[in-house]
């Protein structure tokens, strides 16, 4: 199998025009023509995963956000990214990103992360769904709990579940909460599309600090970090390729590739 074909059966699951204005998903670095002799799978590309992609024997790595995300006037060891599209050219491995079309994409990260935090599947449906060039996808989904929980009990389920440092939160709602809107990443924008839904509750991962006002007893809102809400992402890829190829040998980063540390 080789590189282009794995790259075709992701921007088929996640098409490219479903990716924000601002972003640089897709292929990253490399050649595409070479046999794939493994998938390595990750969230970012640093230099400690793509030594890993090399002593695991792959020589393809599928990243959620972009190695390449502003434009590179040069090419030396000046950075992490530089050093990195250095190496990976070097090393002979190809770099491949699927970042806003794959959280905007039916099945995406937002779905993943709703299927981790036990919304029932047949509950959830894209939260702002729109189309672009005739393919359908939309920002953040929204589902429900099999059984409404109280407030306390959720702040603390998402704790466990996405193994969050900290979860960063308005006041506790004074009613249960069943009817949940997500979005990884800085999820923001999509709060005032969960309060017009209904929703309980709303996650993601980044918020700033004014726009959590105004927003008392009428949504518990919950930030459980970046890398925190999309780490899953990693299984999602797998899912897709291994779905496809089964004869492809994946493996998820032993890296956790996060900045960010609580004490």
């Amino acid at each position: 199998m080789k590189i282009k074909e794995v790259i075709s059966t992701l921007e088929h699951f996640a098409p490219l025009p479903l990716q924000e204005d601002y972003d640089n998903a897709g292929l990253q670095v490399g050649l595409t023509e070479a046999e794939v002799s493994g998938v390595l799978l990750c969230l970012d590309v640093t230099e400690q995963v793509i030594d890993e992609a090399v002593a695991e024997g792959c020589n393809m790595i599928v990243s959620h956000h972009p190695l390449i995300f502003r434009r590179l006037n040069c090419i030396s060891d000046s950075n992490m990214v530089q050093r990195c599209v250095m190496r990976a050219i070097q090393k002979g491995i190809a770099i491949v990103s699927m970042h806003t079309n794959l959280d905007n994409a039916r099945g995406g990260v937002n779905y993943m992360i709703a299927r981790r935090l036990g919304l029932m599947p047949e509950s959830i449906r894209l939260l702002d769904p729109h189309e672009v060039l005739g393919v359908e996808g939309g920002s953040g989904v929204i589902g429900e709990m099999p059984a409404a929980i109280s407030a306390e009990e959720y702040i603390k389920k998402l704790k466990t579940v996405f193994n969050a440092g900290c979860v960063m939160t308005n006041e506790l709602l004074n009613r249960p909460i069943k009817k949940v809107a997500v979005c990884g990443g800085a999820g923001a924008f999509v709060l005032p599309k969960a309060i017009s839904a209904g929703a309980d509750a709303f996650l993601t991962g980044e918020m700033h600090y004014h726009e959590y006002f105004d927003h008392e007893q009428e949504i518990q809102i919950s930030v459980i970090g970046h890398y925190e809400s999309e780490q899953y992402t990693r299984e999602l890829l797998e899912e897709i390729i291994s779905k496809a190829y089964p004869g492809i040998r994946t493996v998820i980063t032993q890296h956790n590739t996060n900045p960010v540390r609580y004490w």
